[in-house]
This record gives structure tokens, sequence and C-alpha cells, in this order.
């Protein structure tokens, strides 16, 4: 008897070992067939963008594309997609992308929803993505330093090496033309964009590289004795690319671009590609991501300020710009003054005599912040969230944000989540819900508070991402 229990207990743990062996293969299993079959949330059509409430373009950070000219975001991209985002009624997140293969990942993964480049359509490119409508032409040419008797030449070359932007449709041009023409130049790809190798062609680092007409020719105006008269590949159309499982949101930024082709894309090419000079000035500018590393004037108070709010200060440098445009004389039509525009009775509270002073309107304003985030630290320990809170709190005052946190309390919704809050802030100006007891602060138009706090923090995106800490 007691040898058929001993046996009964091995079969049985035999058995369980078996079973769970069996299903936990198989749990494995499934689980990676889950994660093939829905291998990102993030792969969106335009209803889901719409519902997401943001499109992710991939853009370049370079002197006509994208990047930032003291506080401001600029560039024909950035311009372009903001008109867009509005069309769509989406805001834009910007995702600086140097690799143009790495674009097409992005696009393929779900990581971004656009890319946003001149990029030439081609056989395998147009296997991999879908493009939009033509937004213009543009042709390619040689760029290197000008011989002192005549024009450059193909023959001139010889054995020299072109250097070219990795991932640009530019190296299979130029290997058409070497195979063609019988000659013996090297194409090596770079990571770098066209307008860096052309500053290594001006300061003799490398003798050739390649570069599209427009971007050659405003470099041309303010580097002497450039040469660019070498054509490498005639006009050619250049669009943006959706993914192919995005149908709608191709449909939609066609009627968009056959739209704006009329007058708005014209008058954007004109300013960024036609006005060269201003090109240099904001591309050399110290306060230009492109040709310093500063925002503006006050970014050594702004470091200096941020230290005791521990907060990066290219956040704080973001709230000063959305308040002022780092102007100290800045005088809102509701009384407010200084870098962080602050009102009288708010300079009364933390001392501040000279709202024209950016020493005085810093501290000031930074006491304030410090106040705000001391009545949220409770409520909304999280840091990340909870300056969302004060930014809101900033802009709107603390009591009607406290009224959404009472709202979103009373219907069982997350109060320390900006998500939730902000929901009932945007309901603030709906009878329902601003007289309802828990309300004590009244009417509030709480909708400006939360596109407040998403464009300032939309701001300080731009600025870690172009802008060194």
């Amino acid at each position: 008897m007691h040898l058929l229990l001993e046996h009964g207990r091995a079969l049985t743990l035999l058995f369980s070992f078996f079973v769970l062996f069996l299903f936990g293969v198989q749990c494995t299993f499934l689980e990676k067939r889950f994660r093939e079959v829905f291998k990102d949330p993030y792969v969106l059509d335009l209803e889901g963008i719409q519902s997401r409430g943001i499109l992710r373009a991939a853009v370049d950070n370079n002197s006509t594309s994208y990047y930032i000219y003291r506080g401001r975001r600029m560039g024909y991209e950035f311009e372009l997609l903001r008109d867009l985002g509005k069309r769509l009624g989406v805001q834009i997140e910007f995702v600086v992308v140097s690799d143009i293969q790495k674009a097409f990942e992005l696009l393929e993964e779900g990581r971004v929803d656009l890319i946003a480049m001149n990029l030439e359509q081609n056989e395998e490119r147009s296997e991999r993505v879908a493009f939009t409508h033509t937004l213009g032409a543009m042709s390619t040419v040689l760029v290197g330093m000008k011989p002192q008797e005549s024009s450059i030449q193909w023959e001139l070359l010889g054995s020299d090496t072109v250097f070219v932007r990795t991932g640009t449709v530019y190296k299979s041009q130029l290997h058409e033309i070497r195979d063609s023409l019988n000659l013996e130049f090297v194409v090596q790809e770079s990571p770098d964009h066209e307008e860096i190798l052309i500053d290594k062609v001006t300061d003799g680092e490398i003798r050739w590289t390649v570069a599209d007409k427009n971007i050659a020719q405003a470099n041309m105006t303010y580097y002497e004795g450039l040469d660019i008269s070498l054509k490498v590949a005639n006009e050619g159309y250049v669009a943006w690319a959706v993914r192919k499982t995005s149908p709608k949101l191709l449909e939609e930024i066609n009627v968009w671009v056959k739209d704006k082709k009329k007058r708005f894309i014209p008058d954007l090419y004109t300013k960024y590609f036609l006005s060269p000079k201003n090109s240099y000035y904001r591309t050399n500018s110290p306060f230009s991501s492109l040709g310093g590393n500063q925002i503006s004037v006050y970014d050594d108070l702004i470091k200096e300020s941020s230290k005791e709010l521990g907060w990066d200060w290219r956040l704080l440098a973001a709230l000063v710009y959305k308040e002022s445009g780092f102007d100290t004389t800045a005088l809102s039509y509701a009384g407010a003054e200084g870098l962080l525009q602050l009102m009288p009775v708010t300079l009364e509270r933390f001392g501040v005599t000279n709202p024209n002073d950016p020493i005085q309107s810093l501290r000031g304003g930074v006491k304030y912040l410090q106040y705000l985030d001391k009545f949220w630290r409770e409520r909304v320990p999280e840091t990340n969230e909870r300056v969302k809170f004060v930014l809101a709190s900033y802009n709107i005052g603390q009591g009607h944000v406290e009224d959404a946190w009472r709202l979103t309390l009373k219907y069982g919704k997350n109060t320390q989540t900006w998500k939730d809050v902000s929901y009932f802030l945007n309901l603030k100006s709906d009878p329902e819900y601003y007289r309802d007891p828990v309300v004590k602060s009244g009417f509030a138009k709480g909708h400006i508070a939360v596109n407040y706090v998403r464009d300032v923090l939309g701001l300080f995106h731009s600025y870690k991402t172009l802008v060194s800490p």
C-alpha cells in the first residue's frame, strides 16, 4: 500500500511538471506570437492619430527644416507641419532624425507617423512607404571650392573622395555618373547633414560633397569661392512619406498639400530657400541651435534660478519664452509685467519692486513657482506630473486647477495624473461642472490652461532636443 502511494505521488509530480512545462512553453509562444501580431500600439491611421491628439513627424535639424532661433522654433518643415496639425486638429511631435534610413525604420515601426523631409521617390522607397503629393522640385549639385582657371568638371575629381549624407539618393546618382563616364572617384557616406559637409568643404577638411541645389545656393551666398555649377541630377520631385497602412492620413495630407500649394507653400519656400542672407544670420547666431548653444541672453540667470526649483533650466527657459518672449519690458493687457509676467499682487507678495529687472523678475517668478510646487506636492508626489499642475496653476491660478482636482476626485478618476485632471479643467466652462458644489472658483476657460501646459512642455521638448544642457 505504501509503495502504491509513493508511486502515485511520483506520477502526480511528473504530471504536474509536464503540465507546467507544456503551458509554460505555450504561454511563452503565445506571448511571443501576440507581440508579433500586435507588436506596436502606435501604428495608427488618421482616426487613431486624431484620437491620440498627436501626430509624430520625423524631421531634420538644419537651417531650412527645424531649429531654435532666439527661443522660437523655426523652419520650413516646422511651419508646414504646424499648419498641417491645425488642419488635422492634432499637435505635432517633432522627432529629430539625422539618419534618413532610421527615419524609414521609425515610420515602419510606428514610432513616427510621417517623414517630413524632402524625399525623392524611387522604386526601393516606394515599396516601403506611401508618398504624398509632391511639395516641390529639387535638383542635386556637386559642391566644391572653385578652381582658379574655370568651373569644376567631372574629370577634375580624379580619384578623390566625394562625401555624401547617409541614406540619400546621392550615392546612387554619383555611381551612375562615375560608371557612365568611366571615372575613378570614390563615394563615401557620412552621418553628417549636407550643411555640415559643406562647412567641411569650405574649411578644407574634405574636397567634395553633394547637396540639394537650394541648400547649396543658400550656402554659396555667404561662403566665398564655393562652386555648385556641376549638376549631379536633373530636377526631381520631392514629397513626404507615410506608412502604406495609413491611407486616410495620406488622403488628408494630399488634400492639404493641394490647398496649400496655391500660396502658403510657395511663400514658405521663399522665406527659407530664397532669402539666404536671413538664413545665414539665423544659422550663425549664438542664439541659434545651429550656430550656438544659447536660447537667450538670460540663459545664465535662468540656469541659476532653475537650480532653486530643481528644474531642467530649459524648462524654465520655455516658460519664460511662453510668458514674455525674453522681453523684460513685456506688459500684458491684464497688467502682468516682466520676463515671467507677474501680476501686481504677485510682484508685491514676492518682493519684486522693479518687474523690468530680469534678476528680480526671475527671482519673484521662481518663488511663486516654488510656492505652487509646495502646494501640489502632497497631492501629486510624482515630479513630472506635478510640473504640469504647477504650470497650469501659474497660468490660470491654483484655485481653478484645484477645482478640477476636486471634480476628478468626485468622479472617481486619478487625481495624481494630469490627463484626468486636465479633462475636468477643460470642462470648467460648462455650467454643469462649474456650478458643481465642489467647485469653489467658478467659471474658467480651462482649455486655455490645458493648451498652455501643452505648449510649454512642447517647447521644452524642442529645447531638450536641440539645445545642450
